[in-house]
């Protein structure tokens, strides 16, 4: 609806200006623009200023702010791409409210620029044992290091992602949060934790990040809340981490042969009807239910009624005991906030004692490979209240497993590549939450609860000449199947080259048929295994890596990617040790030079890690 300067009170040239702009706002631009004009007149009626001083300020004081935005920068590092996410919700909003937005990736951050920065925003996960995730490392070594420079006039706030069920949770975000401290930045929100149930606590941070750029004078009243309202609901789509689908499995089969001291199955799942995206490299999320055995051992050992009634969320959905215990809370992990929370409830000596300072060993000791059916019995806590105890449970988290299949492959479907973890510890048999459920309990035409974790830090090459190195060895490899099934549809001519590992070639070689197939069609340039149990030396990948030293720095001369998958402890440690000999003896590189060269294929996105 156009303004008529008959029934107005504008002139001529106002009227035309109002036309040109109100078409074009946004509905937050509206939102905005109403809350500043309604704080305006509240701050005139406080003082007593006459009306058409008011006008005068409008007139003034409104151009500037539409002329200058306050600039905010929001950097991330992510290693599975959850901050990632989080971080362009975050800049949606914020430029929805006027804000001039630089979005980066700590990798591709210019640290030198740092020192101009007025307003910076970090979102950052915390990897392996406290350590930055991959694109955060080369911007956490600035900071940390003699070159970073004085931050006295930088406003800052800081999202940790992270595991409590790790000794050294959420460790990355509070060293950035207390090294901007240590250089002179000021806090424009106090840091914020977040466990693996990470929705939640992420909005409340990013809400009062909102809060304090408004009273800081950066957004109006009406428009900081409606922004922290909106930035709210959008955490959620119509099926995604908050919101699951409901997934049928189209087929369940072992990959491993007879006689094999390993179980991997191979899990193909209908996305049919749900519109879920993925591409190769991103990972499925599987909410998991306990085992049942579990579940009733608890309950008996509690003297627990199965069928009481609890409260499972802040909402007040209430479920049965044993469909909660079973669906809903993480009964097989024991953590330091658990024990604390445990001991707080319960006021138990001996677990009092067990948090002393002076006990932190022997607490890692405990914690190490228990469950809450250990805590309950060892500590004698049968007296507990059901609702009390699950009270201080958290929610089971989902388990990310990499795709093993293309899109363009497979239209509907996602498959993923799972090794059965069972184990004997504390005179009690252990295993794997999801991975067992799916083993045992999972059968073709049974349903899961999935998401799309999307994982930017994890893909194929823009140019499809580009030659990739691909290391995977055990269920590491399921990604790269997803590779060179997408390299076959879009038909890339780039040469492709797999290190892949297990135990026996006779019974542990996942996915051969499809190797030798692509081998023999050119999909895939070359291929390398080490079985490490079938020579009387263990050989592993990074020992194939060595063998072809001069054709693998060869490769790297002619700008191949190298991509790392599987256990984080010790593989990828080693494939990198590996990398980084192969350029001291092919390349003539110092030690030093040659960690330069990785840092720099990392920051170039040509060596990327999927690693766990």
């Amino acid at each position: 609806m156009e303004l008529q300067v008959t029934n107005s009170p504008f002139n001529q040239e106002q009227v035309d200006l109002l036309n040109r702009l109100l078409p074009t706002l946004t509905e937050a631009q509206r939102t905005w623009l109403s809350g500043y004009i309604t704080a305006l007149q509240s701050t005139a009626a406080a003082l007593a200023i006459p009306a058409a001083a008011t006008q005068a300020t409008v007139s003034v004081s409104a151009a500037p702010a539409a002329a200058a935005p306050k600039e905010i920068t929001v950097l991330f590092g992510s290693q599975t791409g959850n901050c990632h996410g989080l971080a362009k919700k975050l800049t949606k909003k914020l430029e929805e409210t006027g804000m001039k937005v630089t979005l980066s990736s700590m990798s591709d951050f210019k640290p030198n620029t740092l020192k101009k920065l007025q307003h910076l925003l970090i979102l950052v996960s915390t990897h392996g044992e406290g350590e930055p995730p991959d694109n955060a490392i080369p911007f956490y070594e600035f900071l940390h290091s003699k070159r970073a420079p004085q931050l006295d006039g930088l406003q800052y706030s800081v999202l940790a992602l992270g595991d409590t069920s790790y000794e050294f949770f959420c460790q990355t975000g509070k060293d950035f949060d207390k090294r901007l401290e240590e250089l002179g930045g000021q806090r424009l929100a106090p840091r914020v934790d977040c466990d693996v149930d990470f929705d939640e606590p992420a909005s409340e941070w990013m809400t009062q990040v909102l809060r304090s750029l408004n009273q800081s004078g950066g957004l109006s009243a009406a428009s900081g809340e409606a922004a922290a309202v909106a930035l709210s609901e959008s955490t959620e789509s119509e099926y995604s981490r908050s919101n699951p689908f409901q997934a049928e499995v189209l087929e369940n089969m072992n990959l491993n042969g007879r006689g094999s001291e390993r179980e991997t199955r191979h899990i193909e799942i209908s996305l049919e009807g749900s519109n879920l995206q993925y591409e190769p490299g991103d990972s499925l999320g599987i909410y998991p239910e306990n085992h049942p055995l579990l579940v009733d051992e608890l309950i008996t050992a509690m003297g627990w009624n199965a069928d009481e009634e609890v409260v499972i969320n802040k909402n007040g959905e209430v479920r049965k005991l044993r469909d909660a215990l079973l669906r809903h809370y993480e009964i097989t992990v024991l953590t330091k906030p658990l024990i604390e929370q445990v001991a707080k409830l319960t006021g138990h000596e001996g677990l009092k004692g067990l948090l002393e300072p002076g006990h932190e060993q022997e607490l890692r000791n405990y914690i190490q490979e228990r469950d809450l059916l250990d805590l309950v019995q060892d500590y004698g806590l049968r007296e507990v209240p059901a609702r009390d105890l699950v009270g201080v449970l958290r929610k089971i988290p989902a388990r990310l497993y990499s795709i093993a299949s293309s899109p363009k492959a497979y239209p509907d479907e996602v498959h993923i590549t799972v090794r059965t973890v069972r184990y004997e510890a504390h005179g009690r048999n252990r295993y794997g939450v999801c991975s067992v459920q799916l083993a045992e309990r999972l059968q073709a035409g049974d349903a899961l609860s999935v998401y799309i974790q999307h994982n930017p830090n994890f893909k194929l090459p823009a140019n499809p000449d580009t030659p990739i190195i691909m290391i995977g060895p055990g269920t590491g490899v399921a990604p790269f199947r997803a590779f060179l099934g997408e390299r076959e549809e879009t038909g890339a001519s780039g040469k492709s080259w797999l290190f892949y590992g297990d135990q026996h070639f006779a019974t542990d070689f996942l996915y051969q048929i499809e190797w030798q197939r692509w081998l023999k069609e050119g999909v895939l340039t070359r291929m390398d295994v080490a079985f490490s149990r079938d020579t009387e030396q263990k050989v592993y990948v990074q020992h194939r890596m060595l063998e072809n030293s001069k054709e693998l720095y060869q490769w790297l001369q002619e700008g191949a990617c190298v991509y790392v998958c599987g256990d984080e402890k010790k593989m990828a440690h080693d494939v990198h040790a590996a990398l980084g000999t192969i350029l001291e003896q092919e390349g003539g590189l110092s030690p030093e030079e040659a960690s330069e060269y990785l840092t720099l294929m990392q920051q170039q996105k040509r060596y990327q890690r999927d690693v766990y």
